[in-house]
Order: C-alpha cells, then structure tokens, then sequence
C-alpha cells in the first residue's frame, strides 16, 4: 500500500476539523464579543457578554478536548450538545439580521443559510464520538 502522508482516520479527522472549529470560535468571542453579544437571545436572564464569555470558554474546552485522543470521546460529545445548545443564538441573529436595515441581502441570506448547516455539525460530533477510543 502507498504511504499517503496521513495516518488519521476520517473519524480522527473529524474530530481535528471540529476542534480547530471550536477553538477559533472559543478565541473569537475574546478577540470580537460585541458580534456575539449580540446573538444572545434576548429573553436570557443577566448580562449577553456573560454568555459570551461562558460559550467562548466552553468552544475553548471542547475543541482541547477534542484534539487529545484520551479526551475526544467525551469533547466530541460536549461538541454535539454545544452545537444544540447555541442554535438559538443563531435564529436569534438570522432574526435580528432580518429585520435590520443594516444588515446587507448577503448577510441576510448567509444568517438563514447557515441555521441546516447545525445538523452536520451535530452529526460529524456524534460520528466522532462513536469513532472515539
């Protein structure tokens, strides 16, 4: 058999694409909160960059755990209900992007879009956490 130049596994692999995911996300809700202030839902009680700052730190332990073989089982578990957990957060922002006159067509398409786009991620976390050693 030819050498291919990777060893992981599609499940492994997986499992490195979504940590890589959640680790950006994690560090963008530091380096950019007000955007994610902004999608927390309304009707939550306390303070949006409390959420923030919470969801950022859960992205950052998800996706550490994730990328360690002995850990990945349960983060790619955690990833399954992180990703159910914060669709409200995204029909919070396809709304309010609807409604805004700021917000270009583009942006409007995009936030709808992307709301089926949470079934593959909450899917390729439950692949990986059947995959998982």
């Amino acid at each position: 058999m030819p050498f291919t130049g990777s060893t992981s596994t599609p499940s492994q692999a997986a499992a490195l694409r979504l940590s890589a995911l959640l680790l950006g996300a994690g560090t963008m809700h530091f380096a950019a909160p007000s955007f994610f202030d902004s999608t927390v839902p309304r009707q939550l009680p306390g303070q949006a960059r409390t959420y923030t700052q919470v969801s950022g730190v859960a992205e950052l332990a998800i996706g550490a755990a994730l990328a360690v073989p002995k850990t990945r089982k349960l983060g790619a578990g955690l990833a399954a209900a992180l990703f159910v957990a914060v669709f409200p957060a995204n029909i919070q922002m396809a709304i309010d992007w609807c409604r805004s006159p700021k917000t270009s067509t583009p942006q409007k398409i995009g936030s709808i879009a992307r709301l089926p786009l949470q079934v593959p991620l909450v899917t390729e976390a439950l692949k990986a956490r059947r995959n998982a050693s």
